[in-house]
């Protein structure tokens, strides 16, 4: 089984963009530019986050477009901020205009964001209003003329639709679908309602990175819940990265970047994860490894960075989207020599992930590293043929041999 390789396409960048001192000051031209940068090496695609604080997804995909030839969008997409129908309209165009490079990341969110978006929602009826939306959006994007009547959802038939005709929402615009089996949907959901939503609506389910055997086993629990329907999904997860030429250098940057934060961050991030009743002063760890980093951050300092590795090469240090110290979540990274992040991932792709999304700051730097280091040594499958930016490193057989710890 070959991977997929993705970046991540957002404004906060810079060495170290969780500190306001590491964080840069980007805009257009930059978003630009590394849209640019993804493409050119090669990447299967780029994620777009979404949420407050960042910048309109789908009008970041179609301003950055242009600066792009290959690239798929991954547009991550709350439910309900526009109707099914208008959504499939703006994906008809832009697989019109793109060749048919759009990807959707379905978010369920959470009760707080929702309603700050105005969708309001309890929890398990949130993913059922999601089973709704996704169903009357595939439709509506496919050209089904008869409109939808859910309990949710409700679209009237499109009156510029004949009988037969295939011309999409977007009527007297004669947009035809590109995608034939609809734009994929990428997402995830870890409750019993989450999981039951996702198998019945996505084509690739993704989750926050683990340890391999972890991450296969959710991942096997979700597929044998997908197979009881007869679907089949793909699979991927979320990860930072640090790859250098040997160890000692990529755990010499991982240590810079603990040099650099705060204690004040991990603290926040700690507090975000605390099990509900929980506060940072009275949590304690059964892990004795994340106990003893508690105890130092509670003395008001960080544990050396290797203190944060769980696995061979897996890191719950600082990063952007948190300092995950309690256990790994959407900071969890990848941190080593090329030929030990590659054995890595063959092992996540082993227990049955096959598309990796990937960061590092600053962004554009660490792509190429991505590029150059890592991309020979793994069997990737993008739709397009890789340029190697450093093709004698592929497949050699001693460097393979050489990825242990």
């Amino acid at each position: 089984m070959a991977v997929k390789l993705l970046w991540y396409l957002t404004l906060p960048d810079g060495p170290v963009p969780w500190e306001p001192e590491g964080r840069w000051n980007t805009g257009f031209d930059h978003l630009r530019q590394l849209a640019a940068t993804i493409d050119r090496l090669g990447y299967y695609g780029a994620l777009i986050a979404t949420g407050f604080g960042h910048n309109e997804i789908l009008t970041v995909a179609s301003a950055t477009l242009s600066a792009t030839q290959r690239i798929k969008f991954l547009a991550a997409i709350h439910p309900g901020l526009l109707t099914p129908a208008k959504l499939a309209q703006i994906a008809l165009t832009f697989d019109n205009f793109s060749g048919g490079r759009l990807a959707l990341n379905a978010i369920n969110g959470n009760d707080a964001t929702s309603a700050a978006f105005g969708v309001h929602y309890g929890h398990d009826e949130r993913y059922d209003f999601s089973l709704e939306y996704w169903q009357a959006f595939k439709e509506s994007y496919l050209g089904q003329k008869n409109g939808y009547d859910g309990k949710y959802i409700k679209l009237a038939p499109n009156p510029n639709l004949s009988n037969g005709s295939r011309r999409g929402v977007a009527g007297g615009g004669g947009l035809q679908p590109v995608q034939t089996n609809g734009v994929p949907l990428w997402g995830a959901g870890t409750s019993p309602a989450g999981v039951a939503h996702s198998v019945r609506i996505l084509d690739t389910y993704l989750s926050f990175a683990d340890t391999p055997e972890r991450l296969g086993a959710k991942f096997r629990n979700v597929a044998a819940e997908a197979a009881k329907i007869g679907r089949t999904l793909t699979f991927g997860t979320r990860l930072q990265i640090i790859v250098r030429e040997t160890e000692g250098e990529a755990w010499e940057y991982a240590q810079w970047l603990v040099d650099r934060t705060s204690v004040e961050y991990a603290i926040e991030s700690i507090k975000r994860q605390l099990p509900q009743g929980e506060t940072f002063e009275s949590y304690r760890s059964d892990n004795p490894q994340v106990q003893k980093n508690l105890e130092t951050i509670r003395a008001g300092r960080l544990p050396k960075a290797k203190d944060y590795e769980i696995y061979p090469n897996i890191w719950t240090g600082p990063a952007l989207h948190g300092f995950n110290v309690l256990a790994p979540l959407a900071g969890t990274t990848l941190v080593g020599s090329a030929e030990n992040i590659a054995a890595r991932i063959r092992e996540f792709e082993a227990q049955g992930t096959s598309a990796f999304i990937l960061s590092g700051w600053p962004l554009i730097d660490e792509a190429h590293r991505v590029a150059e280091l890592l991309f020979p040594l793994l069997d990737i499958d993008h739709g397009f043929e890789v340029p190697l930016l450093n093709p004698e490193r592929r497949h050699l057989p001693d460097r393979r041999e050489r990825a242990v710890r």
